[in-house]
């Protein structure tokens, strides 16, 4: 079953590679959704796909170099029908 999940992260999490992380480890494992850089230094990221794909996808964030998450909002959102890609927004 698919899910959709909105994340804030922050942290020194702009400027390190996040949204490039967060882009690739969203296509290998076939999520959609998109990741944008915020004005107040936070990250938000909404994914759709299933639960186990998406905690994969955190865990490949998390493990990344120069990457530090002091804390993570998060909510369920209903899933968008249609979505095919998953997209880094400017």
């Amino acid at each position: 079953m698919e899910i959709r999940v909105r994340y804030v992260f922050t942290g020194w999490v702009q400027g390190v590679g996040f949204r490039y992380r967060a882009y690739h480890a969203a296509n290998s494992l076939g999520l959609t959704g998109w990741v944008q850089n915020e004005y107040d230094g936070s990250v938000t990221l909404e994914v759709q796909g299933r639960r186990n794909r998406i905690e994969t996808m955190l865990q490949a964030i998390e493990n990344g170099r120069y990457i530090r998450i002091d804390a993570v909002k998060s909510r369920e959102l209903p899933p968008v029908p249609d979505e095919s890609s998953f997209e880094i927004c400017d």
